[in-house]
């Protein structure tokens, strides 16, 4: 692109500040007074995380540019070192109002019943229990390290926790320094048995009883501190054992270079000194906090028991369509095309697909990818069932889905034991695509059924992320799906794919198309619209597109929940772009793209997409992701004019970007509020209802006439 970067500054946002706007709007959740309390802190806690993979790999990865030297600009016309600094000063801003948000849920927490106690609380019973807790079960965990010249700095792992101490001996005032770090196999807080519920932080306990530690001393000074280190994970694409290296790879990680060391804010400046020194201070990003390290840790307080400062339980329910077919999910299938809103509807019937392919005598193979399974075994248990009953089961693999590498390489080993062919793709490509494909014999002739998902087989997340899954027993679909996996495993390029497109073949140029088609409609007078959900828009080639399409008079809306760094609203340039971000109790995780066809939106004539992929640079140059197309009446109708419309309609959780770059909360004006979680959890939605609509009422109808004029507040 030929625009110096000052043009592309007033055309784009930065990718890494959008970022961090978003989880701002995370963080901002725990402020809102409609969510309960150690729900509250739970958003919060989600915020600190988010915030530590943040540093671990976008900063780490803008950090290693600026050692080697690399001259390259943003989309949005910065340099490295511009975004670096801008970064900084944002982050410390976040860190600073995360503080702020802790001490406000704090006090509200002691209020209900549940207190976090400083070390000046600490008294009484309560220390004599504390302190014989500390003797027995943390005493002799501890290490103390002293640091001098005959002992060196120790290795501080990633996050890891550790209470520096300047002391003076008693007896001859010999002072000494001494390092104690914090195992990670000690929880981070504990529990005072009885009631009110009452905690204490373990690094505030070592500093409590430090003189059970280092008897005949009296201490000086003493700072508790916090390191992230570097753990993107790099691997040569002339890697000759990929598992060889990966296990290197993350080994390594976890000695990767300090990038933030968050300090103290009592630090006295000659324990500083020394942590700066010896932890890279000078190339590290360095923030010292009045209040709590590591503000992910307090997800350990919300499992207090206290259900009347929680959402209130929710119970996922089973999709009546394949209930009516006594729970087969072939047959249910081979009659309709389903689609599953999770976590609305439960998970349970992908692993009911996977669990009755394994057992069915007539499925003779069974093909998988698997980007993120978690630690829960039950699709691994399928797969391997599966193989053990003699079936056909391929999985692919992926060694490189961020922090769960590990995982991954645990259950490709447990797999390929038990006879499941088990593929690890490409290695410079993420295979991301979530595909599962069943080969069942009917009648002497083959039938490929399939499951394509908008999220992973995982199902812990499927219970908290918003996304689809689409059952078919299209032959197309199969054919496709089947040099997918070619392509995959083999590296076979498909020839040509009857409905699917894939990255990073044929997704970006198909996207382009649809683009340019909405484009021609509106040059032609008729409606041009667009609308589309996904988790991130950086791409600057379909932004460009964007743009262009607003100014031939396309009609776009854009639901995104974390970065975006197109500008909306701007004269001249996104008049027609309207971008919008919602964040509540379900993460929205869903890629769901509708384009009018000339004829508006919502409408049966749209073409109405669901895929794996957002839309940036990475999924569509280099990952292997899906686009496919819903092209049955009932799931058409089911997913543009529900799930679309209900995102579009909600105003409680919904921020609107403005262009210059705030996101501004939504409130509900005249027409009244909408809650889309609200919506989809009170009403039947989605999957085919079946005869039960005969006996129940109807999926009450959304209009987009409400959400006209919509109101913000500043």
């Amino acid at each position: 692109m030929s625009d110096t970067p000052a043009d592309t500054g007033k055309r784009y946002f930065n990718r890494e500040l959008s970022w961090l706007a978003f989880n701002r709007r995370v963080m901002e959740e725990a402020c809102n007074p409609a969510h309960p309390l150690l729900e509250r802190l739970r958003f919060l806690s989600i915020s600190g995380s988010n915030f530590d993979e943040f540093f671990m790999v976008r900063v780490a990865g803008l950090m290693g540019q600026q050692l080697q030297q690399v001259e390259a600009y943003s989309d949005d016309g910065m340099t490295v070192a511009q975004q670096l600094a801008a970064i900084q000063t944002e982050a410390e801003i976040l860190a600073d109002r995360q503080q702020g948000v802790w001490n406000d849920i704090r006090a509200t927490m002691a209020e209900a019943g549940i207190t976090v106690l400083g070390a000046d609380a600490i008294e009484g019973e309560t220390r004599q229990w504390l302190e014989g807790h500390f003797r027995e079960q943390i005493f002799p965990i501890l290490t103390p390290q002293a640091l001098d010249p005959a002992h060196p700095f120790p290795f501080i792992p990633n996050q890891g926790s550790s209470v520096i101490f300047d002391l003076v001996r008693r007896s001859d005032h010999e002072p000494i320094r001494e390092l104690v770090l914090l195992p990670t196999t000690l929880p981070r807080f504990v529990r005072v048995p009885g009631e009110p519920a009452r905690y204490v932080a373990v690094d505030t306990m070592l500093k409590a009883f430090s003189h059970l530690l280092f008897p005949g001393y009296d201490v000086l000074a003493s700072a508790a501190f916090r390191v992230l280190r570097d753990s993107d994970i790099e691997i040569e694409e002339e890697a000759e054992d990929l598992v060889l290296t990966f296990r290197s790879a993350i080994k390594r990680r976890r000695r990767g270079r300090v990038i933030r060391l968050e300090m103290e804010e009592s630090i006295s400046p000659a324990l500083e000194a020394v942590l700066k020194e010896e932890l890279g201070g000078s190339a590290a990003l360095l923030t010292e906090t009045g209040g709590f390290l590591g503000i992910g840790d307090l997800a350990s307080l919300v499992e207090e028991d206290r259900p009347d400062l929680k959402f209130s339980p929710y119970s996922a329910r089973f999709p009546e369509r394949v209930r009516e077919y006594g729970g087969d999910c072939f047959a249910a299938i081979r009659a309709k095309d389903i689609v599953v809103h999770h976590p609305y509807e439960s998970f349970d019937v992908v692993l009911t697909f996977l669990g009755q392919a394994a057992a069915d005598p007539d499925v003779v193979a069974i093909k998988q990818t698997l980007y993120r399974a978690g630690k829960q075994p039950a699709v691994i248990n399928a797969l391997i069932a599966a193989a053990e009953a003699g079936k056909s089961v391929t999985a692919v693999v992926e060694l490189k889905a961020r922090f769960d590498e590990e995982q991954n390489l645990y259950w490709a080993t447990a797999l390929e034991r038990a006879g499941v062919q088990v593929v690890y793709g490409f290695i410079d490509w993420k295979t991301h695509a979530k595909v599962s494909m069943v080969v069942r014999r009917e009648g002497g002739v083959y039938r490929t059924y399939c499951h394509f998902g908008t999220g992973n087989y995982h199902p812990v997340t499927a219970r908290i992320y918003t996304d689809l899954s689409f059952f078919t027993a299209d032959p197309r679909i199969g054919r496709d799906a089947a040099q997918i996996f070619n392509y995959v495993t083999g590296y076979v390029e498909p020839a040509a794919l009857e409905l699917l497109a894939i990255s990073p073949r044929t997704l970006r140029d198909s996207l382009m198309a649809l683009i340019d088609d909405e484009i021609a409609h509106a040059r032609a007078g008729r409606p041009g619209a667009i609308w589309a959900k996904m988790n991130s828009l950086v791409d600057a080639a379909i932004i460009e597109k964007l743009y262009e399409a607003s100014g031939a008079g396309v009609e776009v809306d854009l639901i995104l929940r974390g970065i975006c760094c197109l500008r909306p609203g701007v004269p001249g340039l996104s008049d027609r772009i309207r971008v919008k971000s919602i964040v509540g109790r379900f993460l929205e995780h869903s890629r769901i793209w509708a384009f009018g066809n000339g004829k508006g939106l919502p409408s049966d004539a749209a073409k109405l997409y669901i895929s794996s992929a957002d839309w940036m640079p990475r999924n569509f140059d280099r990952r292997v992701e899906f686009m496919l197309p819903i092209l049955n009446k009932t799931v058409h109708d089911q997913v543009l004019d529900q799930v679309m419309v209900a995102n579009l309609l909600d105003n409680e959780q919904s921020w609107q970007l403005q262009p210059d770059g705030r996101y501004v909360r939504m409130v509900p004006g005249e027409e009244g509020a909408f809650n889309l979680h609200r919506y989809f959890m009170t009403n039947p939605s989605l999957s085919g209802r079946g005869a039960a609509l005969e006996s129940r009422r109807p999926v009450p109808k959304l209009s987009l006439r409400r959400r006209r004029a919509p109101k913000a507040e500043s």
